[in-house]
């Protein structure tokens, strides 16, 4: 792999060659039903507070990631090209093979208490979800928690993983001394539709449960709901259940997002759809023929709609006050232009 032997060595010329990570990967396998045909690349990072570029146009500078690629599945995940970087594909290596940076809890401890940190926000899950499966067996949230909880460094959580909730007791206790957001990423509630598209995450129910458990211990939780995928999860019945189930979670905002194709997910996304509902691959191409993103006036109609039912369903109206103080989710890199950004 490109990044195998990118290590701190000797180039026989008085320099040394620059590492991708500073010590190699050391290669582990879990004989465990939930891990299996699954290889985790255990390896030291260089950095794990990391700006993000400026070109992203995201609301955000600062973020960590303690995983590379995500056991979650998403068929339609828009961070699978970034795999391709390290000589990785961007479809089952993405879901199988993962990148776990075993000192994050460590760095992020250092690196918060360097003078020259200004104690920015950070965002977490917005890459891949830090409460994926691997969490379970690494644990390394738990440190990097506590890390920004001893530095009262404000924080947000973006995720699919109700492993989260294994972490309530850190996230109150920064909640006490910091600003502390949670969004959950729950598109749709058909459990079929689930089961095909985002087999590796907790069904959609139980993630309206983790929102509820949030809310319910004055942790301010929003929901993004996304994707949206057109002609599966966007008719109006489809749209308004979802949104009632959002309200009865008590979420503080819900951010709608269409579906985005980008290169690497959308050759994933195109060959499951091919496989599972091919009469809809002509509508795909007509939508996203031109780029990764559906059409603007498809997307401003769905965020509408959204944006009613919201309304009439009471959505951030049933949580706690102290939750509705709180900043609004932050949506994912390339989440879209500003109609899909509307926080309601």
């Amino acid at each position: 792999m490109r990044w195998d032997n990118l290590r701190l060595t000797d180039t026989g010329q008085g320099t040394r060659a620059v590492p991708l990570f500073a010590r190699g990967a050391v290669t582990t396998t879990f004989d465990t039903p939930e891990f299996r045909g699954m290889i985790f690349y255990e390896i030291h990072a260089r950095t794990i507070v990391n700006r993000v570029p400026a070109a992203s146009h995201v609301p955000f500078q600062w973020t960590i990631n303690p995983y590379r690629g995500c056991t979650h599945s998403c068929t339609y995940c828009f961070a699978r090209k970034t795999h391709e970087y390290l000589d990785l594909d961007a479809g089952h290596d993405f879901d199988s093979k993962i990148v776990v940076k075993v000192n994050a809890p460590e760095l992020a401890r250092k690196e918060l208490a360097a003078p020259r940190w200004g104690g920015h926000h950070i965002a977490m899950g917005t890459n891949v979800d830090c409460y994926q499966r691997a969490e379970g067996r690494y644990r390394l949230m738990r440190g990097i928690l506590s890390a920004l909880r001893d530095a009262r460094n404000p924080f947000s959580i973006l995720t699919k993983g109700s492993l989260i909730l294994r972490d309530l007791d850190l996230l109150t206790e920064a909640a006490e001394v910091t600003d502390v957001g949670t969004s959950l990423s729950i598109g749709f509630a058909d459990d079929e539709l689930w089961r095909s598209v985002e087999p590796g995450t907790p069904r959609p129910g139980r993630r309206l449960e983790v929102c509820a458990t949030l809310t319910g211990h004055g942790l301010p939780c929003s929901v993004l709901m996304a994707p949206i995928l057109p002609y599966l999860t966007d008719s109006p019945r489809a749209l308004a259940r979802t949104v009632a189930l959002i309200a009865e979670a008590g979420a503080t905002h819900v951010v709608p997002i269409v579906l985005h194709l980008r290169p690497g997910a959308r050759e994933w996304f195109l060959g499951w759809l091919g496989r599972e509902h091919p009469r809809l691959v002509p509508r795909y191409q007509e939508l996203y023929g031109r780029g990764a993103y559906a059409p603007k006036a498809y997307q401003a109609r769905v965020t509408r709609q959204v944006q009613e039912l919201a309304a009439r369903s009471g959505v951030g109206r049933s949580s706690p006050a102290a939750a509705r103080r709180v900043r609004p989710p932050v949506p994912p890199p390339g989440a879209g232009g500003p109609e899909q950004l509307t926080l309601l």
